[in-house]
């Protein structure tokens, strides 16, 4: 207990899933945790269990696809806490990842992007002069081992995930300079309720709990312990991608 104490941690898309897990675990573990998610009663409902376990949480509602409501958030955090040291992007709209390549129009492309790989700059750039100041700061970004291995049919979200991916190992070459670590995630967790889905094609042929799986693995990176690893991707996958080149 007590990694993250003193810390100002923003998670985005943090109002269910890996994001809710994330936030919560991470106001565990000491840091005032800002709760950014498109539904507000989503947010609130995050918020309310943080403070129920003696954490501090200020919850935000925030549409990453716009440019104004990132700016808005993040200085809605910096007036409330002072600044921010631990940046997750992992909020993404889910509803139109599918598509072939033959199908696919540049206005589905442009939303996995708008909610991808820009809204993650954009979030990246709004939070960049306090992730400096703090001198440790920590910035985690979402791919998805889906986009790795080219899964079908999930052709915008792959090339939206990758971009993501290329702008962690970009981020991490210009922003290590000024001590701030830029990594990325690509996790395989169960986070669809009581919806059906396949059963999982990794080694440990089993999703990841959100809570057991996944979140510890942000935690990590967020901490001090992960002070010496930037620019890469960590797959909590359960072997789905087993390849020494990654």
């Amino acid at each position: 207990m007590g990694r993250l104490n003193g810390k100002i941690a923003i998670v985005t898309g943090a109002g269910r899933g890996i994001g809710r897990a994330t936030a919560k675990l991470f106001a565990a573990e000491g840091a005032k945790v800002a709760v950014l998610s498109l539904t507000p009663a989503n947010v609130e409902a995050v918020v309310a269990d943080i403070e129920a376990a003696g954490g501090m949480a200020l919850g935000v509602a925030c549409d990453v696809s716009s440019a104004d409501q990132i700016t808005a958030a993040v200085d809605k955090v910096v007036a409330a806490y002072g600044g921010v040291d631990i940046l997750v992007n992992n909020a993404f709209d889910p509803s139109a990842v599918m598509s072939s390549i033959m199908e696919l129009s540049v206005e589905q492309l442009q939303r996995n992007f708008d909610t991808g790989p820009i809204a993650t700059l954009r979030t990246m750039q709004a939070c960049y002069p306090y992730l400096k100041a703090c001198g440790e700061g920590r910035v985690i970004n979402f791919g998805s081992p889906a986009a790795l291995l080219g899964m079908l049919p999930y052709a915008p979200y792959n090339m939206a995930k990758e971009a993501t991916r290329a702008l962690t190992r970009t981020a991490a070459r210009e922003w290590g300079p000024d001590k701030i670590t830029v990594n990325n995630i690509q996790p395989v967790a169960e986070t669809w309720g009581d919806v059906e889905v396949p059963p999982a094609n990794n080694a440990l042929q089993r999703y990841g709990s959100p809570e057991n799986d996944i979140a510890p693995v942000l935690l990590f990176l967020a901490s001090k312990d992960a002070q010496f690893l930037t620019g890469y991707t960590l797959s909590p996958d359960g072997g789905m991608v087993i390849d020494g080149a990654r």
